[in-house]
């Protein structure tokens, strides 16, 4: 197991998290956003004061690595960039989306055992990012920018239940109408849940490069989509 600071600054939350041996040991959010220019360096203070003062020694950083604000992942990721340099550290990309899923996972058991979780992140509109994944994670529909209609997810609505949340998913229940359709509401990113995540990552020596890793920016992937979606 891993001694690991979380950092997540992808949406209006800022949030710091450390997690010792598979278990949350300290967590700090700010819900007021978006201050992750005001925040982030406070909370990261706030993180190795505790960690220095019961001699817990690192052994990586963990960054929330999007989709997500362009300016939320730029602080988040240079505050990371910069731990990683000044304590020789290792750096891990957890991905927004997938981090979303994690505290329905460990919060929500009445989840079918076939059931597809699909988080959301707002966009203008009745647009949406977002992808679909089973009770494993494993991605069944990569990251899309989604214009909501009835018609959207009705491929997977038709085969087992769904379920939609992130701050994106309020909007869309009232498009989708399905029995098999259900929303979640209160799922934010946050550093307190990346943890599952970065320590599998940690395991498999899923490690980034300090130098070059750079996040998955709102603005870049919107430039890749085919002209109807935009």
């Amino acid at each position: 197991m891993a001694t690991i600071l979380h950092i997540e600054t992808s949406t209006d939350v800022c949030s710091v998290a450390v997690s010792q041996d598979g278990a949350c040991i300290f967590s700090v959010e700010d819900h007021d956003g978006p201050n992750h220019a005001n925040k982030i360096g406070g909370f990261v203070d706030e993180a190795l004061s505790f960690t220095d003062n019961h001699a817990i020694p690192f052994d990586a950083v963990a960054v929330s690595c999007g989709p997500g604000s362009y300016t939320g992942l730029r602080i988040g990721t240079s505050i990371a960039k910069g731990i990683c340099y000044g304590r020789d550290l290792k750096l891990l990309a957890i991905p927004t989306l997938e981090l979303m899923a994690v505290p329905v996972l460990l919060r929500h058991e009445e989840i079918e055992d076939d059931a597809l979780l699909c988080p959301m992140i707002d966009a203008r509109r009745m647009e949406v990012y977002a992808a679909i994944y089973d009770r494993s994670l494993k991605p069944i529909r990569e990251i899309q920018a989604d214009i909501v209609d009835e018609t959207t997810y009705q491929a997977f609505l038709q085969e087992r239940p769904v379920y939609f949340f992130g701050n994106g998913a309020a909007k869309c229940m009232e498009k989708i109408q399905h029995p098999h359709a259900h929303l979640i509401e209160g799922i934010e990113p946050l550093a307190k849940w990346m943890f599952p995540l970065a320590e599998k990552r940690f395991l498999n020596e899923q490690y980034e490069d300090v130098a070059y890793f750079v996040p998955f920016y709102l603005k870049d992937f919107i430039a890749k989509q085919p002209k109807n979606l935009l």
